[in-house]
C-alpha cells in the first residue's frame, strides 16, 4: 500500500484494492464452503438464515475465526492487518468477522453506517473481501464518498434517515473475486438484493485500534446478550445490532 492509497481512504472513506491471486480465491472459496456447512448450534460459531422464494437460505456466518485455520491466519496476520493498520494510522487488531452469503434471491441491506453497531471502540475500519464477483445484478456494495466524518441521523431501525439517503450521491462498486473494498465504519453504504442466479458471497472483517484492546470476544458476548434481551421484539431477520438487513424471517 502506498501513500496515495491512504490519502484516498482519508478523503473518500473507502478504497478498492484489486486482487490478482487465483490461488487466494480458491482458498477463500474452500474456507467459506467449509464454514457454510457447519451445523447451527454444534459450536460457538453463529449461523443466520433468511427466507427466499426458493426456501430458507444461509445469509450470514460469524465468530468462525477460532475454528477455521485458513481464515484465522488470513484475518489476524500479515497483509490484512498491515492494511488495516495503515488506514487507521496505528496498529490494528481484529474486532469481528462475518461472511455475508447473499445467495440467489437473497435480500439486501438498507443504507447505514456500521459504527452505531460497534460496541466498546472508537477507531475501526472494515473491508469486503470478495469471494465471488459482485455486480449490480447480484447486489454489490454502494458507497457515498466523503461522508465519514460524523454519524448521520438515523431512523427507528438505526439505519440512515430516508431524507438524508435521498440527498446523497451513491456509487456502485462492482468487484471481482479476490478484490478487497476497504471502508471507514462511518462510510454510508448499502446493497441491493441478489436478482441473479449466482451467489455474491463476501468476507467482512472489522479491525479496531490495538490501543483500545483486543475486544473480539467481548463484542460477541455483548451481541448475544443484546439479542437475548430483545427476544422476539425485532422485526425481520436480526443479524446485526442495527436493523439494516432486509431479509425475511424463516417461519
Amino acid at each position: 500500500m502506498d501513500r496515495a492509497d491512504v490519502e484516498h481512504f482519508a478523503r473518500y472513506g473507502w478504497l478498492l484494492l484489486r486482487g490478482d491471486d487465483a490461488e487466494r480465491v480458491t482458498d477463500l472459496r474452500s474456507w467459506v464452503d467449509e464454514v457454510s456447512g457447519w451445523a447451527e448450534g454444534a459450536g460457538d460459531w453463529l449461523q443466520y438464515r433468511e427466507m427466499t422464494d426458493d426456501g430458507p437460505k444461509l445469509c450470514r456466518s460469524e465468530n468462525f475465526v477460532p475454528f477455521q485455520d485458513g481464515l484465522r491466519t488470513l484475518l489476524t496476520t500479515g497483509p490484512m492487518v498491515d492494511t488495516a493498520s495503515a488506514l487507521l494510522g496505528e496498529p490494528a487488531v481484529l474486532y469481528k468477522e462475518k461472511i455475508n452469503y447473499k445467495l440467489a434471491g437473497g435480500a439486501g441491506y438498507a443504507p447505514h453506517q456500521d459504527a452505531p453497531a460497534y460496541r466498546f471502540v472508537e477507531s475501526h475500519v472494515s473491508c469486503m473481501v470478495a469471494v465471488d464477483d459482485a455486480s449490480i445484478d447480484n447486489g454489490c456494495l454502494e458507497v457515498v464518498s466523503g461522508r465519514h466524518q460524523e454519524l448521520l441521523p438515523t431512523d427507528e431501525a438505526g439505519c440512515i434517515a430516508s431524507d438524508v439517503v435521498e440527498e446523497m450521491e451513491w456509487t456502485a462498486v462492482p468487484v471481482q473475486a479476490g478484490d478487497t473494498l476497504w471502508f471507514h465504519s462511518r462510510t454510508p453504504h448499502r446493497s441491493g438484493p441478489n436478482r441473479s442466479p449466482v451467489p455474491r458471497r463476501a468476507l467482512y472483517p472489522t479491525y479496531n485500534a490495538a490501543r483500545e484492546g483486543d475486544l473480539r470476544e467481548s463484542y460477541y458476548r455483548q451481541k448475544l446478550a443484546e439479542f437475548a434481551a430483545a427476544g422476539d421484539a425485532a422485526d425481520g431477520v436480526r443479524v446485526s445490532l442495527i436493523g439494516d438487513f432486509q431479509g425475511r424471517p424463516v417461519t
